[in-house]
């Protein structure tokens, strides 16, 4: 999975991590500070499983109240045509009706995950449109996510508010094999290169949120265990009340996993996954017009892996060792017309990789924010939304300030026409300035049970160069022609136009889109000898079909297709990138809303890899996941999951191989 750096052959960028230890991370301290923003780094399962087993024995004593069954009911009550009308954050990091958003968005509720069982989020997020996935294996392998073709490190993930970038690795990206969905209640996603307020690397954003809480107390225990030695043990405990919200979630997940790399035929040993988190969320309600929000995660992993370095000899005995903490403190303002908010971020990340039980290699990464936002609603004819942020991102001894700025305004003279306009300025410390621009139009024509939706969008971005693809050109480990390269911020655009159908028991959305990444920054796979800027244009273009629909009281149906032809500046196709990408989803609930029964199947088609320079044809391939939830009593549900029920054999990277069937059960208590 993750090797050593050069002179040693170095794996794609955005499939691995390679990095030479640093003694520590450069410091950085801003005025405010607070106990909230420090706290201990070692993680221990101790505390998580008597804490859960204390609670278990709480909930099943005192469940007068399911928290399956209140996700049942919401669910039944709704239309799909309910949806049109539902707020949506992440297209403008602020809540905006979802009719009238004019930028392609993906919404994926607690209801749904709950749906799709699956134990990682990019497991989740595969099934949505235009999201496309490749992992190194099992469970806490290397994974990349990829919205219409674009590198997973153009992706931005946002966890209830706090950024989960790492500026540790060799791009600044989240590492999205550590995220599990237990503790999960809501993911939007937001496809195609219009992130404007987010800044410079939002080609595609992810935001997500924990599970809301109820009234007064509620909680979950939820446990579960299967196929190749993987049991999972996760509990959120919840308070709301008038004046103060809590959350609390804590999940502690391992596996035997599988010998997943091809090559490893001396060993062939199972590659096991351990990931320990913990997930808090307090609001206080300071005033009636003032909200302070803390925000709290900590995350501990171990991964197994094969293919590492011990000297210059590969060996099979491989372990990569992460650890991640970050804390956020918002306060936000609402009085009328007009809301405001300022938070302060700070997320640290460490990493160890050990060959045959030695450390190899590691690296340390920070990333530390400001941001504050402004909301008007009330002027004549527009809202306005504008912001400004700063941020500092350190990589070992390397670090970097970017400041930014923008101001969007979206139209309110029209029930059925809306308009938006947004401009922002980026200031990077070591790139200079940057001008980005976001511009959508939607229009509706309402016939009364039915909504019909015209819209579309364009917006242009760009990337800085990473602090480590910067410093590994000017190394002694670079060669001729990386080395010394001065590298180039990247530019992006990309625009889309599309046509939405919304009524009362079906929806059909289309979306044809268009992006280009200029003078894209990539490894030298041909002579490993640094990063080169590749001149030309990086493309992704085709179409999305997304519909949903009801087929009667008691069954839904789901499905998405995406056709993406992708091509790098030298003409051939993007790598791992397939072209075709299709979801089905049949989810049947019995007439008493007890027994809720699901059938996902994704297909892949037509995708290539390459090794040592040369192309080849990755499987085209269909996986069937199979599940069924039933609720034996008030506050106890039981389920059971069929992961690749047909025991399809395929690769998503090259020298890997994916699971193959696995039969998992569980139950959840719920108060």
């Amino acid at each position: 999975m993750a090797e050593p750096c050069a002179p040693l052959p170095v794996p794609l960028p955005d499939e691995s991590f390679c990095q030479s230890r640093h003694p520590g991370v450069g410091e950085f301290h801003w005025e405010l500070q607070m106990s909230f923003f420090t706290g201990p780094r070692d993680l221990s399962r101790a505390p998580l499983f008597l804490g859960t087993l204390l609670a278990s024995s709480l909930l099943s004593s005192l469940s007068n109240m399911s928290l399956a069954q209140s996700i049942k009911q919401t669910s039944a009550q709704s239309t799909i045509e309910d949806t049109i009308e539902e707020l949506v954050v992440v297209g403008n990091r602020f809540p905006v009706p979802r009719r009238q958003l004019a930028t392609s968005v993906s919404v994926v509720d607690m209801q749904q995950i709950r749906d799709y069982g699956s134990f990682t989020l990019t497991d989740i997020l595969r099934q949505t449109a235009a999201v496309g996935a490749s992992s190194n294996g099992g469970v806490g392998s290397l994974s990349t996510l990829r919205i219409r073709g674009e590198q997973g490190f153009r992706t931005l993930a946002v966890f209830d508010g706090m950024r989960l970038s790492d500026p540790s690795g060799t791009q600044v990206a989240a590492p999205i094999e550590h995220l599990l969905a237990s503790q999960v209640g809501r993911i939007e996603v937001l496809r195609g290169p219009q992130g404007l307020s987010y800044g410079a690397d939002a080609g595609g954003v992810i935001n997500i949120s924990s599970a809301p809480n109820q009234s007064g107390f509620s909680g979950t225990i939820d446990a579960q265990g299967g196929e190749r030695g993987t049991q999972q043990l996760s509990t959120q405990l919840g308070f709301g009340g008038e004046r103060v919200d809590v959350s609390l979630a804590a999940s502690d997940f391992g596996t035997d996993g599988f010998n997943s790399r091809l090559s490893d035929t001396d060993l062939s040993d199972d590659d096991g996954y351990d990931n320990t988190t913990y997930h808090a969320r307090v609001g206080v309600k300071l005033t009636e017009a003032l909200d302070l929000v803390l925000v709290r995660r900590e995350t501990s992993s171990e991964s197994q892996f094969d293919g590492c370095y011990s000297g210059f000899t590969q060996v099979n005995e491989c372990l990569s060792v992460y650890d991640f903490t970050g804390s956020r403190a918002a306060l936000n303002y609402q009085s009328g017309s007009v809301t405001q908010s300022l938070a302060y971020a700070l997320t640290e990340t460490d990493r160890d990789n050990l060959s045959e039980g030695v450390s190899a290699f590691g690296a340390a990464g920070e990333l530390e924010r400001w941001e504050y936002q402004l909301g008007l609603t009330a002027l004549p004819g527009f809202d306005l939304i504008a912001g400004v942020d700063l941020e500092r991102e350190v990589n070992g001894t390397d670090n970097r300030d970017n400041s930014g700025v923008y101001a969007e305004v979206l139209s309110d003279f029209s029930d059925s026409w809306f308009l938006t306009l947004g401009l922002r300025k980026d200031d990077n410390e070591d790139f200079g300035e940057f001008t980005s621009y976001r511009l959508s139009s939607a229009y509706l024509i309402d016939f009364g049970g039915s909504t019909l939706k015209f819209k579309s969008a364009i917006g242009r971005g760009f990337r800085a160069p990473s602090l480590y693809e910067v410093s590994y050109n000017q190394s002694p480990w670079a060669t001729p022609p990386a080395a010394g390269l001065a590298l180039n911020a990247e530019q992006s655009s990309g625009f889309e136009v599309g046509v939405e159908y919304n009524a009362a028991r079906y929806a059909v959305e289309l979306v044809a889109f268009q992006q280009d990444v200029e003078d894209a920054i990539d490894f030298d796979l041909a002579g490993y000898s640094g990063y080169l800027q590749f001149k030309g244009r990086n493309r992704s273009e085709g179409v999305e079909l997304i519909t949903h629909a009801s087929l009667s009281e008691t069954l839904s149906a789901t499905a998405n297709f995406t056709l993406n032809k992708t091509k790098r500046a030298n003409g051939l196709a993007r790598l791992r990138r397939p072209e075709q990408l299709f979801n089905v989803g049949l989810s049947y609930v019995d007439p008493a809303g007890k027994l809720r029964i699901n059938a996902f199947y994704r297909r892949s088609q037509n995708a290539i890899d390459e090794s040592a320079g040369t192309l080849f044809d990755l499987d085209n391939f269909g996986v069937l996941d199979l599940n069924a939830n039933y609720i034996l009593r008030e506050g106890v549900e039981l389920y059971v999951r069929l992961e690749n029920s047909t025991d399809e054999q395929y690769r998503e990277v090259g020298d890997f191989r994916s699971a193959d069937r696995g039969a998992f059960a569980g139950v959840r208590l719920s108060l």
